[in-house]
């Protein structure tokens, strides 16, 4: 368009133009090329605007996903070391299981470990004031009656849950 407005005004002043008419014309193009280049010039200086806005917001969201991948570096440590905790005490818990199963009557593991299974993981449960810890319900005066007449080493039940109730100093009976 340039070169086009260039060479058209050099026509004109050379004075190539044959007729008044082909110098209108030429001076209604070269006016018309002036105006097109500027409303180009306008479209190419916002199209850069634009473009400057769109690299600061890019700026901007890689710095955010940087913070974000950060965060999320570090919640995965400490979730693997949270996960590392968690194992070494379950592996301790089971050794410790091992140790305690080992001196507990066959037939009485028997049984916890099928009320275990039937009560979602929970097959003993402490006597605590009156109260079942396994289903938080409080035991009648009947049941209590049987809890305190049965002999220490008698396993006794809950009535409500089944779960075996383990009997402590401190169960208020």
């Amino acid at each position: 368009m340039r070169q086009r407005a260039a060479r058209d005004q050099q026509r004109l002043d050379s004075g190539a133009a044959a007729s008044p008419r082909d110098l209108e014309n030429l001076q209604r193009e070269i006016i018309s090329l002036a105006k097109r280049q500027s409303d180009l010039e306008d479209v190419v200086l916002e199209v850069m605007e634009r473009r400057e806005a769109m690299q600061e917001r890019v700026q901007e969201l890689t710095r955010r996903v940087e913070s974000v991948q950060a965060k999320a570096a570090e919640a995965e440590a400490r979730r693997s070391a949270a996960l590392a905790e968690i194992d070494a005490e379950a592996s301790k818990s089971v050794k410790e299981r091992e140790i305690v199963a080992g001196s507990v009557p066959a037939d009485l593991l028997k049984l916890y470990d099928k009320l275990r299974s039937q009560q979602g993981g929970v097959g003993a449960a402490r006597l605590y004031q009156k109260r079942c810890e396994g289903c938080r319900l409080e035991l009648n005066i009947t049941e209590l009656g049987e809890v305190r007449g049965a002999p220490a080493d008698a396993v006794v039940r809950c009535e409500n849950c089944m779960r075996i109730l383990v009997r402590t100093s401190d169960s208020g009976l």
